[in-house]
């Protein structure tokens, strides 16, 4: 294998043959490839395109590059679910109990948050104790025992998609769809799943603001997961506005734990977690229709079921044995805790998502360089969906800081962030499309 050869044959608009895709990413994994190659092969497949073939076979070297997990024994179908992430996204959080109630088994590996979103594990280190990364055994166990574990990416699991992300992340080459099929794809292969399904955002919160971009994304990852073997559909949801009330770590959380107790029914994330609870379930064939199989997600919910399976899983993964019944103990709370306004009367119009994201990371609830350590109780709750009518001095959010100066700030940006119009909003669907 030559590399130079095959970034060469990229560049000039060929197409690889398998057998040359799975060389070069078995030589980038062993670490024989400069980064000067690496990049230059980067750029010839953002700019030349990959085919759907191509595409399939980049994804499966990358899976293939580290340890690829096997759940033979476990007799539920294996399932998960990604977000290309959003602002209030914490879906997954409910999501993995609900369907883990449901029959499936759920090893949901997730990520931290990058750039103006949040991130699950981020999210899930807010419990005292809780493991984001347990060793195989241990993660195998409570998957089996008790149907569901929200963890994070050991270095073993498609270790060449770390390396070739850390290069394309310097060399503007982040933005490219076959790349970004691979490196969301090869985890999930390498975890051993049999159906997901794909959650990608559009919106002024999302890195996909128009539905052009979101369906050619969720487009090439059906396409690609189901060449490879793993069956998928995807959703486009709206992130024009936060999708939870709380935005933020510890907020999110404790927005989970009201929901999986019943106290979020008839939200925007109500919506979103049961349709993708319905789409899990259809995936793996529990049950062959959407209506009935959102009918035995809801039963899940408030039966109580999902709710005693994520304290289950919180507590087999080193959190404590009551945080369902006891969140104050164990969740810290900031010190600073101030309203946010409305300014005048009317209709919530509009707000920019995405500077709400990077209002959290201004707090401290976020990373600006990766060694970044994070406040986990900082955010935005309360927060009320668009299309609400106020009257002036209405609260519409509260703002959770550890300071007083960083609060007042935080709270004027956040009610400046909302416009309000003087008649209801026409807003779009939040279950945009089905892929």
């Amino acid at each position: 294998m030559i590399p130079q050869e095959i970034i060469r044959r990229k560049r000039d608009g060929g197409t690889l043959p398998a057998t040359d895709i799975d060389a070069f990413i078995a030589a980038l994994a062993r670490g024989e490839l400069a980064d000067s190659q690496i990049g230059a092969f980067a750029m010839a497949v953002w700019y030349s395109g990959m085919t759907r073939e191509e595409t399939v076979a980049l994804t499966l070297a990358m899976a293939r590059s580290g340890d690829m997990l096997s759940w033979s024994g476990i007799d539920r179908p294996i399932a998960d679910k990604h977000s290309t992430g959003g602002i209030g996204d914490n879906v997954s959080l409910m999501l993995a109990p609900i369907a883990a109630a449901c029959g499936l088994a759920v090893p949901m590996i997730s990520g931290r948050g990058l750039g103006h979103t949040g991130g699950t594990l981020d999210k899930l280190e807010s419990i005292p104790g809780y493991d984001i990364t347990p060793d195989a055994v241990c993660f195998r166990k409570v998957v089996d025992e008790v149907g569901c574990a929200i963890i994070g990416q050991t270095g073993t699991l498609a270790p060449a998609d770390g390396k070739l992300y850390a290069v394309r992340d310097v060399t503007s080459t982040v933005d490219s769809v076959p790349l970004i099929t691979a490196s969301i794809l090869s985890k999930k292969l390498a975890a051993g799943l049999e159906t997901l399904v794909l959650d990608v955002k559009i919106g002024n919160g999302a890195f996909m603001t128009s539905l052009e971009e979101a369906e050619t994304l969720a487009r090439s990852l059906v396409e690609v997961a189901n060449g490879a073997g793993v069956r998928t559909a995807a959703l486009v949801t709206d992130m024009n506005q936060p999708l939870a009330d709380a935005a933020g770590n510890v907020v999110e959380l404790r927005n989970c734990l009201d929901f999986l107790k019943g106290s979020k029914a008839g939200t925007r994330l109500e919506t979103v977690v049961l349709a993708f609870a319905a789409e899990m379930l259809r995936q793996a064939g529990i049950i062959s229709s959407l209506a009935g199989a959102e009918v035995k997600a809801r039963e899940a919910l408030s039966s109580g079921k999902a709710a005693e399976l994520f304290g289950r899983m919180a507590h087999a993964l080193g959190g404590p044995a009551d945080l369902m019944d006891q969140p104050d103990k164990y969740l810290p709370a900031a010190p600073v805790q101030k309203p946010v306004l409305a300014s005048s009367d009317g209709w919530l119009a509009d707000c920019d998502t995405r500077t709400i994201g990077i209002s959290v990371i201004d707090l401290g609830g976020g990373r600006r360089h990766p060694q970044d350590k994070i406040d986990h109780r900082v955010g935005f709750s309360d927060i009320l969906p668009l299309g609400t009518k106020v009257s002036k001095g209405d609260r519409i959010a509260t703002v959770h800081a550890a300071d007083e100066t960083s609060a007042e700030r935080a709270a004027a940006g956040l009610a400046a962030n909302y416009r309000i119009s003087d008649t209801s909003p026409a807003l779009p669907p939040i279950i945009v499309s089905r892929i």
